[in-house]
């Protein structure tokens, strides 16, 4: 049923009405949202695409939702799974941005350990890592490049060291760069986690370097956790793939970080 209302509403207050229906329902599709509101689908896109460049909700195929709470992350052998072509190719951009003679930093991450093939080539390369899986796929096919995993308190499901051992070790370290993972990321939030633990090693690598990245797919966006890591305009770069909707995309230039959106 359409809001009751004896005069129209003027832009910001029939988003907030669209709002308040996204907060009850979570997702709610163009032809529904007409209907509640009375207006137009144009009208109703026109609205979406202004709230998602907010940073408030985030468009579906036919709809809208609203940003949904990550309660945990997936394991490391489900993260292997899905997603294959387009962490492929958003680690063959971030591994362009590798240079011979530096020192860079892999977080923990099925889409920056899918960089290791792109960085067998280089020379006099420094990889820091707390990633299991990389420093695994590293010994074998570059022993010529210098290694150093950071150690700390051990995460068996995602394969990967956090917490303040860890970031002990990585602030004895002069990165040139850091690519940073997540499984969340939003415009109001900007990159969260569920876990602690990860909070303080993600932070302490940005910290340490000259320039930091975030590596991160678009199915992540529009979700976050409990904790948060660092707002999107702390990157240098975001590194996506093509699927971010366009108001989104639009909303993180907007932020004045640097945005690659790139094809599987």
């Amino acid at each position: 049923m359409a809001e009751d209302r004896s005069l129209p509403l003027i832009p910001d207050q029939r988003r907030e009405q669209l709002l308040k229906h996204l907060r009850r329902d979570g997702v709610l599709s163009v032809q529904q949202i007409t209907q509640l509101l009375g207006v137009s689908h144009m009208t109703v896109r026109r609205d979406i695409a202004e709230l998602e460049r907010q940073g408030q909700v985030f468009s579906v195929p036919g709809g809208a939702r609203i940003a949904s709470h990550l309660q945990s992350e997936p394991s490391h052998q489900a993260k292997t799974l899905i997603e294959q072509p387009e962490k492929q190719a958003m680690a063959a951009r971030a591994a362009h941005l590798v240079e011979d003679g530096m020192t860079v930093y892999l977080d923990a991450g099925t889409t920056l350990s899918a960089m290791v093939p792109f960085l067998v080539d280089h020379t006099a390369l420094t990889v820091v890592t707390n990633d299991f899986t990389t420093v695994d796929q590293l010994m074998a096919a570059a022993p010529h490049l210098d290694l150093i995993h950071v150690g700390g308190k051990v995460e068996s499901a995602n394969r990967s060291s956090v917490g303040r051992l860890a970031a002990t070790v990585l602030r004895q370290l002069a990165l040139d760069m850091a690519f940073i993972s997540t499984s969340s990321w939003d415009l109001l939030r900007g990159v969260t986690t569920p876990s602690d633990l990860k909070v303080e090693v993600k932070q302490t690598a940005m910290e340490c370097t000259g320039t930091s990245v975030l590596v991160a797919g678009s199915s992540k966006f529009g979700t976050f956790g409990k904790y948060r890591v660092a707002a999107l305009n702390a990157f240098d770069t975001i590194i996506t793939d093509s699927a971010l909707a366009d108001a989104a995309a639009e909303g993180v230039r907007a932020s004045g970080t640097e945005l690659h959106l790139v094809k599987p």
